[in-house]
């Protein structure tokens, strides 16, 4: 099968077949056998992840999940690209990104499931939580990658999004912020093709990689099922940051297979012959497809990632069920830095509140 959508950035068919580009081949030409074999691994684990908090939303263990299925390789590619001291700023899908990145599973589903305002601390894994408000991040990415260039930081940071959030000022005002000062990010856009009901071309009538050119920013478009080339692109896109050459806007063409969020459901406004074109796309079939060409699916490669995804999903659900409940006037905790009288007005009535359901003491809501 050979897809004829034409990709500016691809290095794997669906098919499983190599394709040579001069640019980028090179510049994943380090990636022998063993660390494609470690690529289609992540790969596999992160869908397992992903699966099972799926189940455990679906059985009451979570409050809310947004599923990744059919994204794995522009968050594994990607996050390959990537050094241990760049920093990431997230949306609230990039579970894939969290697990490269080293988060571990059973952190991933705290917030998720109401126990906390984040699941991890972003400094041990140089990663931020989930950010739920649409956009947001770019501009933190922003002000972070000023803020590491004044320290002498050469590093790269990366905001992923998605193709609704480019509808969002907050990413407009960082696209421009950027170029005006140079900031080292990489704007990453996973381009799902949904910004929940709304397809893509309702959010733009170009391309999204185009809008960056009207920043004054240089922009790629990459096959985001396939994970060589979308490993390629962000390590570009990642070294002109690092170098101090500025950001770097890349479009990862990808689909939702999934639901926007378990809340959702996708049925009410996509079609099932649309689904199946995209599935014909799978981004973990065309590695297995790679592997399988070049003779590096054997049997107990194949049974230590399924190993290592079983492992990882116990962990994640183990972590969920495990996660002790938290006092509820803990959300009026690290909401500023020092004492706010209206914070702890707040606090004060809904400590009175929880009194009359003999979950907290008269003394308490009285402090």
């Amino acid at each position: 099968m050979v897809d004829k959508i034409a990709y500016p950035v691809q290095l794997i068919q669906p098919d499983g077949r190599r394709v040579h580009n001069p640019e980028y081949s090179a510049l994943v030409a380090d990636v022998g056998p063993e660390r494609l074999r470690t690529l289609y691994r992540d790969l596999v684990v992160v869908r397992r992840i992903d699966t099972e908090a799926t189940a455990l939303q679906r059985q009451g263990e979570l409050g809310l999940w947004a599923p990744l299925l059919g994204q794995e390789a522009a968050q594994v590619g990607s996050a390959h690209a990537l050094e241990p001291d760049d920093y990431v700023f997230t949306s609230y899908r990039e579970h894939g990104v969290a697990w490269c990145r080293g988060v571990d599973p059973a952190d991933m589903t705290r917030m998720w499931r109401g126990c906390t305002h984040s699941g991890w601390d972003p400094s041990t894994v140089n990663t931020t939580n989930p950010a739920i408000v649409v956009g947001s991040q770019g501009l933190h990415a922003t002000g972070y990658a000023m803020g590491a260039h004044l320290d002498g930081a050469e590093i790269a940071t990366v905001a992923y999004f998605g193709d609704g959030a480019t509808s969002q000022g907050d990413i407009s005002e960082a696209l421009g912020f950027a170029v005006s000062w140079s900031a080292g990010v990489v704007f990453f856009c996973q381009n799902n093709h949904w910004a929940i009901s709304a397809p893509v071309r309702v959010q733009s009538p170009v391309a999204l990689a185009h809008r960056a050119a009207g920043f004054g920013m240089p922009s790629v478009q990459v096959d985001g099922n396939d994970v060589l080339a979308v490993l390629a692109v962000t390590r570009q896109a990642a070294r002109r940051a690092r170098d101090g050459a500025g950001p770097t806007f890349v479009e990862a063409l990808t689909y939702r297979m999934g639901p926007h969020t378990t809340s959702d459901d996708p049925t009410r406004y996509r079609t099932p012959a649309e689904l199946e074109e995209w599935k014909a796309r799978d981004p973990l079939t065309r590695v297995r497809r790679l592997l399988d060409r070049e003779g590096l699916a054997d049997e107990p490669y194949l049974a230590a990632v399924q190993a290592a995804a079983d492992d990882a999903a116990d962990r994640l659900r183990t972590g969920a069920l495990s996660a002790p409940d938290p006092d509820p006037l803990m959300m009026f905790d690290h909401v500023y830095a020092t004492d706010h009288p209206v914070l702890s007005g707040e606090r004060a009535r809904y400590a009175e509140y929880l009194a009359g359901f003999g979950t907290a003491s008269h003394e308490e809501a009285r402090s």
